[in-house]
């Protein structure tokens, strides 16, 4: 699979072939400008491939419906995306068919039950534009829940706990670790230490996937490319997380 721009001869991708089993994990890793966020557009059909195709289950994204798409893909970054609305549009982003008790009971799992019975009109509470008087791990949290309604198939995280203060970021890792339990995951990292959980690891380097394995012998090759990263960023501990119950 290829990429580039329409208004660029320069290809930001060629030669990607990847390819995930469902239910496994894949980290994306690499240096700033390397392709991943790219592949994860491409992923999201945010673009189309210039070149080759991705495909979801076997059915190339280009003929898929689109309401399709976005039921079975879920994506959640670093940075959350707030409406001045009801926290129950922020949450079911404006769809119908949630009821209250689905809303909380999902709330509640990720934390934020004592949040919500704070609010003084509960899930009709009116939200600020941008989230204004929500900490950075209210607001992260609250888009894992936007997640967890889709009940996605593949959930694409783009580093979603990495400006969290310690306590907050253990609360993100148990919900990561919910959010992927029996699904298809690409994480895209740019701390190496968040990838303990995934299978395998994918090394872009200048728009090709310069290495592919599974995690624990990649990092522990000398010589090779992940390995190296690992050296530079001092990341020493690959145990994955236990998962909650």
């Amino acid at each position: 699979m290829g990429f580039a721009y329409a208004d660029d001869d320069e290809a930001v991708l060629d030669d990607i072939n990847l390819a995930l089993p469902a239910g496994s994990s894949l980290g994306l890793v690499g240096r700033t400008g390397s392709g991943k966020t790219t592949i994860a557009r491409l992923l999201l059909r945010l673009y189309d491939p210039t070149d080759g195709a991705v495909r979801l289950g076997g059915t190339d994204l280009q003929q898929a419906e689109p309401a399709s798409l976005r039921r079975r893909v879920a994506v959640v970054t670093q940075d959350v995306q707030l409406f001045s609305a009801s926290v129950r549009d922020n949450l079911t982003l404006f769809r119908d068919g949630f009821d209250d008790a689905r809303l909380v009971d999902v709330v509640e799992q990720l934390g934020l039950g004592p949040w919500l019975a704070g609010l003084p009109d509960g899930l009709d509470t009116q939200l600020q534009p941008g989230g204004a008087g929500l900490s950075a791990g209210e607001a992260q949290l609250l888009a894992f829940a936007r997640a967890f309604l889709s009940d996605p198939g593949l959930v694409v995280l783009d580093e979603a706990s990495s400006r969290l203060d310690p306590g907050t970021e253990a609360i993100i890792e148990h919900a990561i670790d919910r959010l992927l339990r029996g699904r298809t995951a690409v994480l895209i990292a740019h701390r190496l230490s968040s990838l303990a959980r995934v299978d395998t690891i994918a090394v872009v380097d200048e728009g090709r996937d310069s290495e592919r394995s599974p995690r624990d012998p990649l990092a522990a090759g000398a010589g090779s490319p992940f390995a190296n990263l690992l050296a530079a960023a001092r990341v020493s501990v690959y145990t994955p997380h236990a998962t909650p119950t």
